[in-house]
């Protein structure tokens, strides 16, 4: 009875050990191809930005009268409208890599401009909306909530806040436009959004 049990624990010890191998030759693997396209992406001239796509806050609708005077909000309006001066793109998912071989080493430093700017608009509209909805104002938290989710914005509460406003105010056929959006995003988050929005 001892020979198959040494026998087989002499196999686990094989399978593991050829676990081990493959996954370390796979990650050397993948390390080698991260530093060739590094390296690729570093040798990259400029190029046009012709094909971004600006983002351009849209405040008409917004509840500039709703509480007016609270210092949190003065100061997301004062940021909005300063970031409305400038370009601002959406650059979620894509690396530093994927930038420079897409546009060229030399425009790194703009992107990352553009880039911050973006995410500065998303979480100040956040903070915004956010302020609002707890101090018991949702109706006028959505059409900042809605402006996040036009600009592509990936936070999850967003869409949570939306699809249960939508719900709970008879529009529940909003929340498939919602989740339209959502499977557009490239974003890690993506996933566990459409999920919360399909259990509604």
């Amino acid at each position: 009875m001892k020979y198959p049990v040494f026998a087989s624990f002499i196999i686990l010890i094989l399978v593991i050990r050829h676990a081990i191998r493959r996954n370390r030759r796979i990650g050397e693997e993948a390390e080698s191809s991260f530093w060739k396209r590094e390296h690729d992406a570093n040798e990259v001239r400029r190029k046009p930005l012709d094909d971004l796509i600006y983002v351009k806050p849209d405040t008409s609708s917004f509840p500039i009268d709703t509480m007016a005077d609270d210092a949190e909000i003065a100061e997301c309006r004062r940021l909005i409208e300063e970031l409305k001066e400038q370009k601002i793109v959406n650059l979620t998912g894509q690396t530093n890599t994927d930038l420079k071989l897409r546009y060229g080493v030399a425009n790194l430093p703009v992107l990352t401009e553009y880039d911050e700017r973006y995410t500065l608009l998303v979480r100040t509209l956040q903070k915004w909306a956010d302020r609002l909805w707890d101090e018991g104002y949702t109706r006028e938290a959505v059409p900042i909530l809605e402006e996040q989710v036009r600009i592509h914005a990936d936070i999850s509460s967003v869409y949570r806040k939306l699809a249960s406003y939508y719900r709970d105010n008879g529009t529940p056929e909003k929340i498939e436009e919602l989740k339209k959006t959502a499977e557009s995003l490239n974003s890690a988050s993506k996933a566990s959004i459409l999920r919360y929005l399909d259990e509604f």
